[in-house]
């Protein structure tokens, strides 16, 4: 019996390593059940072309997008047909390196934009008006900024607060650091307040983070996140209030217990996760370095099922990822951010009806 035990945990073992999707249970390691992918997306179509390194897309009740360009630090309205409005330009951002102009998030007639300022990366609120954006309101200031690893993300939950996500900047120490806003992911008010149930009565909602850069939630209102990873792997993670996520101690799985292992690894070269949704049953993560889109199902419980690419080296590096109204995703490429090979039209959202 105890010979069968090892074989089948050597098993499992093994079958998480690399290109996995697994799930703890008890400290004990086991490959999540079977979860099918489905048909493939169709054929992106393009939405809009001659961007600038779109990052993030926040979409309007009525149907047009809000989309922010990092280097540029332009905040454009985009419309379902293409049409393109600049609705102002952020002359307090101070686009460098991975920093910039970045994330984005809608409320009512509020909107709500993460950008590297002089000293700091800062969440800023505005009111968008059909002439623009008006009543700039600091919310949060003071979170570290660096060259890399600036996180970025915006995203209103179900719960009706806003997240976002930070970087470690390459200061490794700080994702630990509880007193850091740097490596976390935030949970907060509309006027920038720590979110009530927040576990450490400040914005911090969970820590041990390298670099996040996408958040999504599902049908059950689950918290997923992607995270880029140093050398070895990038991870998918669902997020816990108060979890520690382990970096710099861990990445991606270990058998440390003070610390929630992904529930899936890639490769850095496979992936470079960037923006994420959830569509039809699936976490949707757009790949940079990998410049492919990943579709990763998840089951009835929340774990993640074997992960499925879409459109490899169609398309170069792919950012932002954004579900529509209508149920359809937008996909932003990442061309031309130094680290990518732009196309004619680059860069450019592209339109995918999801499996």
């Amino acid at each position: 019996m105890r010979k069968l035990w090892t074989i089948m945990l050597l098993t499992a073992l093994t079958a998480c390593s690399g290109l996995t999707a697994c799930t703890d249970r008890g400290g004990e390691v086991f490959p999540t059940a079977a979860v099918s992918a489905g048909a493939a997306p169709s054929a992106p179509e393009d939405v809009v072309t001659g961007l600038a390194v779109p990052w993030g897309i926040a979409f309007l009740p009525g149907g047009d997008a809000v989309v922010t360009e990092r280097d540029t630090a332009r905040v454009l309205r985009v419309t379902r047909t293409g049409q393109v409005t600049e609705l102002a330009k952020i002359e307090d951002a101070r686009p460098d390196g991975e920093g910039g102009l970045m994330g984005v998030a809608a409320k009512d007639d509020q909107l709500f934009l993460y950008y590297t300022a002089e000293l700091d990366n800062r969440i800023v609120r505005y009111r968008l008006t059909n002439g623009g954006l008006t009543d700039q309101q600091l919310l949060v200031q003071d979170i570290p900024k660096g060259g890399i690893h600036n996180g970025g993300r915006l995203a209103f939950g179900p719960d009706g607060f806003l997240y976002a996500t930070t970087g470690e900047v390459g200061d490794r120490d700080l994702a630990q650091r509880r007193d850091s806003l740097g490596g976390k992911i935030l949970r907060m008010t509309v006027d920038g307040a720590p979110a009530p149930g927040n576990p450490f009565g400040t914005l911090v909602y969970s820590y041990g983070h390298r670099n996040v850069q996408g958040l999504a939630w599902d049908g059950s209102g689950r918290l997923f996140a992607s995270e880029f990873g140093a050398n070895t792997y990038d991870e998918v993670n669902r997020i816990e209030p108060g979890g520690n996520y382990g970096w710099p101690e861990v990445e991606g799985r270990g058998d440390d217990q003070r610390y929630i292992n992904p529930i899936l690894t890639w490769s850095t070269a496979e992936s470079s996760p960037s923006g994420m949704a959830y569509a039809n049953g699936s976490l949707w993560v757009g790949a940079l370095r990998g410049a492919r889109l990943w579709q990763i199902p998840l089951g009835e419980d929340g774990s993640a099922g074997a992960p499925v690419a879409h459109f490899t080296d169609r398309y170069g590096r792919l950012r932002a990822v954004a579900a529509t109204p209508d149920g359809k995703l937008w996909v932003g490429t990442s061309n031309k951010d130094g680290r990518g090979s732009p196309k004619d039209g680059d860069d450019r959202i592209m339109s995918v009806t999801p499996s």
